[in-house]
């Protein structure tokens, strides 16, 4: 009996320690409550916003207290958000929160575009000319926890799914060294990073 309650002890210790929600990964339905929005819902699951739009085929941005939604199975799992959440931790440290999310978001862009790998953990190892797309995973940094700024970021960035400018890079003008980097179309600029595409 000890044994099994250290077990549930130190399961419920790392549930909570780990930071992400892990809401079910089976669709479920969801009644919407006074003041909830579609990115509300959509931060609590674990889904994007969009996805739960399109699971009730609606296209208005109107709730109403008391509707039932059928919120769609993530599909995402607390791994690839953990290690999204490092590499957001160790590429945007000392940015702005908003950089956070965007570099994030630059990882699920570029998961939705056919010229990038189809898992999150192959776009976040890819590697080109011997080199891995992100420094953090050269230089090992990706192996430090995630600060709990870059654990929300990338729960923002998974809501926010498909509503982005579409950036599937972004560097620090200051530092980088690549000609080609320089000639894609900005998207925006926060801290010291530029986003383009």
């Amino acid at each position: 009996m000890k044994n099994v309650k250290k077990l549930l002890v130190v399961s419920t210790i790392a549930l909570s320690l780990f930071g992400f929600n892990t809401q079910s990964k089976a669709a479920s339905n969801h009644v919407v409550k006074s003041g909830e929005t579609y990115w509300i819902i959509a931060k609590n699951f674990g889904v994007s916003a969009n996805s739960i739009k399109s699971a009730n085929k609606l296209t208005s941005n109107m709730l109403y207290t008391g509707q039932t939604l059928t919120i769609p199975a993530s599909t995402i799992s607390a791994a690839d958000k953990d290690l999204m959440a490092r590499l957001v931790s160790a590429e945007a440290k000392g940015e702005p929160y908003a950089g956070k999310v965007a570099v994030a978001t630059v990882i699920l862009n570029r998961l939705d575009n056919a010229d990038f790998p189809d898992s999150i953990k192959a776009v976040i190892y890819q590697k080109d000319s011997g080199y891995y797309a992100f420094t953090p995973v050269q230089n090992g940094t990706i192996n430090n926890a995630a600060d709990a700024d870059s654990k929300k970021a990338v729960t923002e960035a998974i809501a926010s799914r498909g509503l982005s400018q579409g950036s599937l890079y972004f560097y620090n003008p200051k530092t980088s060294t690549s000609d080609w980097i320089l000639s894609r179309q900005v998207t925006t600029k926060i801290g010291n990073h530029t986003f383009a595409k």
